[in-house]
């Protein structure tokens, strides 16, 4: 292939990239989604792609969709034990972020509702909000009427907004959430934590670090959070043996949202993102899984990390 191909397909890789992880969830299964893309690109006949971008996206958008398709993939999530894979603030797989629609596209907590959405749902949704793609762009990549593009929008904007999508703030007033959050879990009284739970608040966790989960661990109400909150902030001598130390506690933004970072030795052992809304906390997902941290932590050792909140948790 030409210099100048590569060069065209390269500049568009972030792009595709992005896209590709509003519809997977997973920025691994996005980046092969897009590798598999270049070797597409790389065997079609180049001449006859009058519009690179839209073609390189219509290819993107149905490898992904063959990927949610796939037996594979469709066990995996209805086993309970998928979750998305968190991304620092500033990585550029995150995509757009321009719009209150591209911003919120990206956070846990509609990454988690577009799984109970189809496929061709999710890639409308995706392709609209956070691409702002014609519904006659969007009939082209999907095969679809454009009628039908408008309605599954429809659908998946009600189903998604029904829930609540949150806000999406700054480094700033992440870390005044976090602090926040941080000094309710580790006062030792629940009440401080419900407190700052709205009530129909939600948490989801991949078992804490401590133990293998073969599912995720739901809670669903603000008394039950706390209570489990509480339980993870208290620190033991063998939960210290477990971590291997004792991990420093750190603000962040992680997809648009507050997050805390448990750090030691340069690696991210945990991440708790918060989803807020009206100043209070409406969502709490727990991330341990190494697989699902090795990006962020890469991008963790790659900037210059602020004071820590807890030094030694």
């Amino acid at each position: 292939m030409d210099a100048a191909s590569v060069a065209l397909f390269e500049a568009g890789r972030p792009r595709l990239a992005s896209l590709a992880y509003r519809l997977l969830g997973s920025a691994a299964d996005a980046e092969d989604t897009v590798q598999d893309a270049f070797l597409r690109w790389e065997a079609a006949d180049r001449a006859y792609v009058e519009v690179p971008e839209a073609w390189l996206t219509k290819i993107v958008t149905n490898l992904a969709l063959d990927r949610l398709r796939s037996a594979k993939v469709r066990h995996e999530r209805a086993a309970g034990a998928w979750m998305p894979e968190p991304l620092l603030d500033g990585d550029p797989m995150l995509g757009p972020a321009d719009t209150v629609e591209q911003r919120e596209s990206v956070t846990m907590a509609v990454l988690t509702l577009m799984e109970r959405l189809s496929p061709v749902e999710r890639a409308v949704y995706v392709l609209r909000e956070a691409f702002a793609h014609s519904h006659a762009e969007i009939a082209g990549i999907l095969d679809i009427s454009e009628a039908a593009s408008q309605q599954h929008l429809h659908r998946a904007r009600r189903r998604v907004t029904a829930n609540g999508r949150g806000a999406v703030i700054d480094q700033a007033a992440a870390r005044r959430v976090v602090e926040a959050f941080v000094a309710a879990a580790s006062s030792g009284r629940v009440e401080e934590l419900v407190a700052l739970l709205t009530v129909d608040a939600t948490s989801v966790s991949d078992g804490a670090g401590l133990r293998p989960a073969k599912k995720l661990i739901h809670h669903e109400s603000p008394e039950r959070i706390a209570a489990a909150l509480r339980v993870g902030f208290t620190m033991t001598a063998t939960k210290r043996r477990l971590l291997g130390g004792s991990p420093a506690l750190h603000a962040a933004v992680v997809n648009g949202c507050p997050a805390m970072l448990a750090v030691l030795d340069g690696r991210v052992l945990g991440a708790v993102i918060l989803q807020t809304r009206e100043d209070r906390i409406a969502a709490v997902h727990g991330v341990s899984s190494p697989q699902r941290l090795a990006r962020l932590t890469d991008a963790w050792l790659r900037q210059r990390p602020d004071v820590p909140l807890i030094q030694a948790w």
